[in-house]
């Protein structure tokens, strides 16, 4: 090898060991993907025993699929400066009135500027009187069943949270089985739906929503309505539909794109009030967003 050549291959590996630690050092200084897990009861809310394993459970998620995982049951942590730490908050059985006015404040700005929500189970019986939390989750619960055995309808087999289920569409599944307040179609996009028949005690009838998700006031929500059970968090499907929902709200998914044309809503379905489902041009999800006839304010007031 002559000198050119040897000066080439040297300016070379020198190149590649700097564009080596460029990159490790782009990679040292990205900020790593954080979930704030939110395990609040009110106080005279009823306390899930499966809360604790939940955490268990979204923690080994986050080691397998490289996002940090924070927990609280501190509502303090509901401030702008703090929630803009996080792709998503997870509301783990979540349940009763467990903000302030200033809290629900910064966690309406925090899901409008983009940021996720993932809910389970108890979470749709949180901030009852806050009309804006009730469209962001999508129903609040109603009443439930035993905890037996039924059979779930998958009726989005695209999604994060359910590729990888039953590839027949049927899961059976033991949980304790939410009725609710009104039947969230109308506005979200449906992943799951239990079949009455295949249990006692249900009261929604043949459509019968379990989990779904939506984009909402620009940022993201997903809930599902299972995970009452201890043994939900060593069920694979369960832990499958768990993921990928706390991915989805993290962002890292994309909702598929639905074409239709805008549909009024009629007061009473649904949400219980009257809107226009408008479609933004070119963008995705089920429903895109509701245009409401009444808008509230943070603190769950309506306003003029």
């Amino acid at each position: 090898m002559n000198i050119n050549s040897r000066i080439a291959a040297a300016f070379a590996g020198g190149m590649l060991l700097l564009l080596s630690s460029l990159t490790a050092q782009a990679h040292a200084s990205a900020p790593e993907p954080r979930l704030l897990v939110f395990s609040k009861i009110a106080p005279d809310g009823y306390r899930h025993e499966a809360i604790p394993l939940a955490i268990t459970a979204i923690n080994k998620l986050g080691r397998q699929n490289a996002f940090a995982v924070d927990t609280t049951e501190d509502s303090k942590a509901f401030t702008p400066t703090n929630l803009a730490r996080y792709q998503a908050v997870f509301f783990n059985h979540t349940f009763g009135e467990v903000f302030d006015s200033a809290q629900r404040i910064a966690f309406q700005a925090y899901i409008r500027k983009g940021g996720g929500f993932a809910g389970i189970h108890a979470s749709s019986y949180a901030e009852l009187a806050w009309p804006w939390y009730r469209s962001l989750v999508g129903a609040y619960f109603k009443s439930h069943s035993g905890i037996i055995q039924g059979t779930l309808i998958v009726e989005d087999q695209t999604h994060l949270s359910t590729v990888g289920l039953p590839a027949n569409g049927k899961w059976s599944h033991i949980d304790e089985w939410y009725d609710f307040d009104a039947n969230p179609r109308p506005y979200v996009h449906i992943l799951l739906t239990v079949d009455e028949k295949t249990y006692p005690g249900g009261k929604m009838g043949a459509d019968h929503p379990i989990s779904w998700y939506h984009d909402f006031e620009g940022g993201r929500a997903w809930y599902t309505a299972l995970g009452h059970t201890a043994e939900c968090y060593s069920d694979s499907n369960f832990l499958v539909h768990l993921r990928g929902g706390i991915l989805y709200a993290m962002g890292t998914s994309k909702p598929v794109r639905i074409k239709s044309l805008p549909t009024r809503v009629p007061r009473s379905a649904g949400q219980g009030r009257g809107g226009v489902l408008s479609f933004i041009e070119g963008g995705t999800g089920c429903l895109g967003v509701l245009r409401k006839e009444h808008s509230y304010s943070a603190d769950g007031a309506l306003l003029p």
